[in-house]
Order: structure tokens, then C-alpha cells, then sequence
């Protein structure tokens, strides 16, 4: 068995839709980061999207845990046209897609950005390829609330729709087992220390 510890970076305090642009993380609550990093396994590997934010919590999180290289494949979703846009702003914009985009997830995706189907595609195949490279063991992976949630979708085989009810707060843990094949085990979600 392998056990994902998803852990959402720190906040950026962006009021709009940040998913690729690379803004810095706020980690200056050392207290929740102290919490945090005791909570999680001392035995774990580190993993990372590569966007700074992630790359910076999961720095502070390493210690003397063996880091992996951080990958592209575990960013946010693409919101393309959308992007630091506020979501009045983007219902002005796109009114149509924007309503299906949110209820509706699966196909439809921003102007120039990818669809939910084809986020959780592209980061299960890095949780693939690293559960792979290292099974049995525990692997703290820094992330974005979209690609957590793809993974709580995964391993609940519930709707996408579902899956955006989640509440994924910053520096919080999803714990996720992954049993072999396809099949998980959810151990906790948004789990705030």
C-alpha cells in the first residue's frame, strides 16, 4: 500500500482563479507549518508541482525527508483566459461556459485552458507514475485544492460535481491510500492541524 499525503500550499491571498500563474505562497504562520510537518511521516518522500508555491511549502516541509523532483504534471488546473480573474468577471465574460464549467465538470473547459477530464487525466498519470516508482511508501505531495480534489474524485469514483463540494483548505492534509490497480482507500479530507 501506498499512502499519498495531499497537502494544499500555503495561501496567496489572490481573491481570483489562480491556476498556473506562478504566485508565492504565504508561509509566514510558522506555528501551522510546525503542525503540519509533525503530523506528517517522518519516513515520507516530498513531491511537488513545480509552481512556487508548492515548490516553497514543500520546501518548508522537507526536513529530513528525501525530496523528489518537483513535476508540472501535479499543477493546478488550467484555467487559460480565465486566469487571476475574479468569478463575476468571468461569468460576465464567458456566462455559458462558465456556468457549465462549474456545474457541470468534465469536458468543457476555459478558453485556452483544459478541462477538468483532462486535469485529473494528467495528474493521475503522475500519481501513477510515482506510486509506481515507489510503492509502499509514504509520499507527501504539495498541491493545488483542483488537483486534490481530481484525487478525491479518483479514489471515491464519485462525479466530478460531487468532488467540487469538498472544502480543501491551505496547508491542510487529504490522506489517500492507494490498495493497487485502481483502487483507494480515503482516510481524510481537509484535515486542518
Amino acid at each position: 500500500m501506498t499512502n499519498w499525503w495531499w497537502v494544499r500550499h500555503g495561501p496567496t491571498h489572490h481573491a481570483g482563479l489562480v491556476g498556473w500563474s506562478d504566485i508565492a505562497a504565504d508561509l509566514s504562520d510558522s506555528d501551522a507549518i510546525a503542525r503540519l510537518d509533525a503530523h506528517l511521516p517522518d519516513d515520507a518522500l516530498v513531491v511537488s508541482s513545480d509552481l512556487i508555491r508548492c515548490v516553497a511549502t514543500a520546501d518548508r516541509l522537507s526536513g529530513t525527508r528525501e525530496r523528489l523532483p518537483h513535476t508540472s504534471d501535479l499543477r493546478e488546473l488550467h484555467f487559460g483566459d480565465w486566469e487571476l480573474k475574479g468569478f463575476g468577471e468571468v461569468a460576465a465574460q464567458d456566462p455559458e461556459i462558465s456556468r457549465a464549467y462549474w456545474e457541470d465538470p468534465g469536458d468543457i473547459a476555459p478558453p485556452n485552458g483544459e478541462s477538468w477530464n483532462e486535469a485529473a487525466a494528467r495528474i493521475a498519470r503522475a500519481v501513477a507514475r510515482i506510486t509506481a516508482a515507489h510503492q509502499g511508501r509514504n509520499i507527501v505531495a504539495v498541491a493545488h485544492f483542483g488537483a486534490i480534489l481530481t484525487q478525491i474524485q479518483r479514489a471515491t469514483n464519485i462525479p466530478a460535481k460531487s468532488a467540487l463540494g469538498f472544502k480543501i483548505d491551505n496547508l491542510s492534509v487529504t490522506r489517500l491510500e492507494h490498495l493497487g490497480q485502481d483502487d483507494w482507500r480515503v482516510h481524510g479530507v481537509n484535515h486542518v492541524l
